[in-house]
């Protein structure tokens, strides 16, 4: 598990403009996270080395590892994998440096194969991929000090030991090291898990624990095992291993675009073509058993503004916390999408209009109560919201859509941070109406008035 290495455009700054580092445009608390980890990694380093003895075969397999790890991620390199936390099938060559290597090697391994994969990714940030090679280090060195200090004891277990080739010969071998690269594993999430925190990503650890994820951790385990074993036994083995490790790797890659494909990357809610799919079919579900449904549109006062103030990385944060917001005070049967732009689209199957208005008012007062910090500020955020009513205000999805725009422009028009319906019935003209463009002047809203 690491977090995935984002796609960056080109330094676009004049030449007279003084360039910032993406690592200090980040939160000030992952920062200094980031940092703490590559200190803890360079530390252990210089513990282990002085204790571990330079051997030929040592060497000879952890090259041989790297090129392997560096085959099997250059392969996929060529697709955008989606952005956030991701997962990949690395472990099938870290486990076997941890196991069969000193510990040192565990350091090493994640660094050199991540500075490869940076030659051909130039347009990454930098700082994700120190992050993921201290994290993946510190979490393999302490598993593989565990692995080989069973064998000879502690602190012996700091620079390696002799018989852990044997080891893996035996049942009780074995087991121990999946219990070991088992721990590789908890303690890894837990340091990303930290990280996406310091970061500003909501969520909880169980997020990261799906049915899904646990299953690739269980496939990472056993796979990065059996490349131990094969190592152990010759190095030229490892050349049958890199086929399947790949294909595995490339149908685990294909599930997360397929995933992926559906959502938005910004703030993991669905898509707007996801959401009309599914919005659309609710609708017409509804008209066939002569049920109700309402739709709200949302959109982020002044977000413009919040751009041009404060910069996109904390709109992006603020884009985040609403969307995280709305999710935690909707049902679990009801959809919520992101429009585009700062625009939020939702679906509310059964309601009618006393309780689609009510949810609406309820949105609106806890997006109001959000205060988000930029350096040392607290920055407050509303939202305006349009309502449309199946039956009321439309039949099909598009004439909803159209109604709640409208109602959307009403609630701007008389000072934002308020809930609107439509005057009446809309004509429409058979396409879904886009997400705004700029900001909507406040031509009858008064110095009073929430902005």
């Amino acid at each position: 598990m690491s977090i995935s290495e984002k796609p960056v455009a080109a330094d676009e700054s004049s030449p007279g403009e003084r360039r910032t580092w993406l690592i200090f445009q980040q939160p000030l608390g992952l920062v200094a996270y980031l940092f703490l980890m590559v200190f803890v990694a360079l530390f252990l380093f210089g513990v282990a080395a002085a204790q571990t003895t330079l051997r030929l075969f040592d060497v000879a397999l952890l090259l041989a590892l790297v090129v392997s790890a560096v085959m099997c991620a250059a392969a996929i390199s060529r697709i955008d994998t989606p952005s956030g936390v991701s997962r990949d099938l690395l472990g099938a060559w870290w486990f076997p440096a941890m196991l069969l290597l000193p510990p040192v090697y565990s350091l090493l391994i994640p660094l050199s194969s991540y500075l490869l994969l940076g030659r051909r990714r130039s347009h990454t940030m930098p700082h994700r991929r120190v992050f993921n090679a201290a994290v993946v280090g510190v979490s393999g060195f302490l598993a593989s000090v565990l692995w080989h200090g069973a064998q000879v004891g502690f602190p012996a277990g700091i620079s390696g030991s002799p018989n852990s080739h044997e080891a893996l010969l035996s049942a009780s071998g074995v087991a121990l090291a999946l219990a070991c690269c088992a721990g590789f594993t908890l303690l890894n999430s837990l340091l990303v898990f930290m990280g996406t925190k310091f970061g500003g990503v909501s969520g909880s650890i169980r997020d990261m624990w799906d049915r899904e994820g646990v299953l690739v951790d269980s496939a990472e385990l056993c796979v990065g095992v059996t490349v131990a074993i094969l190592a152990q036994i010759s190095l030229f083995l490892l050349v049958i291993a890199v086929p399947p490790v790949l294909l595995l790797q490339r149908s685990l890659v294909y599930q997360q675009l397929k995933t992926a494909a559906r959502t938005d990357p910004k703030t993991g809610l669905l898509n707007a073509p996801t959401w009309e799919k599914e919005a659309a079919a609710e609708v017409a579900k509804a008209r066939s058993t002569r049920g109700r449904a309402a739709v709200l549109i949302v959109d982020i006062d002044h977000f413009k503004r919040v751009n041009d103030n404060y910069g996109h990385l904390f709109g992006d944060q603020v884009l985040l916390g609403v969307a995280t917001t709305i999710s935690q005070q909707l049902r679990q049967s009801d959809l919520l999408g992101r429009f585009g732009g700062e625009e939020f689209v939702v679906m509310l199957p059964g309601a009618d209009t006393t309780e689609a208005w009510q949810a609406a008012e309820r949105l609106r007062c806890q997006v109001g109560r959000m205060e988000i910090a930029v350096d040392d500020v607290l920055v407050s955020i509303t939202i305006s919201i349009g309502v449309a009513v199946a039956g009321d205000h439309g039949d099909d999805l598009v004439e909803l859509l159209t109604a709640a725009d409208l109602a959307l422009y009403r609630a701007k028009e008389t000072g934002r941070d308020r809930v609107c319906l439509p005057a009446g019935r809309p004509e429409v003209s058979g396409k879904i109406p886009g997400p705004r463009e700029g900001e909507i002047t406040d031509s009858t809203s008064n110095p009073g008035d929430p902005s």
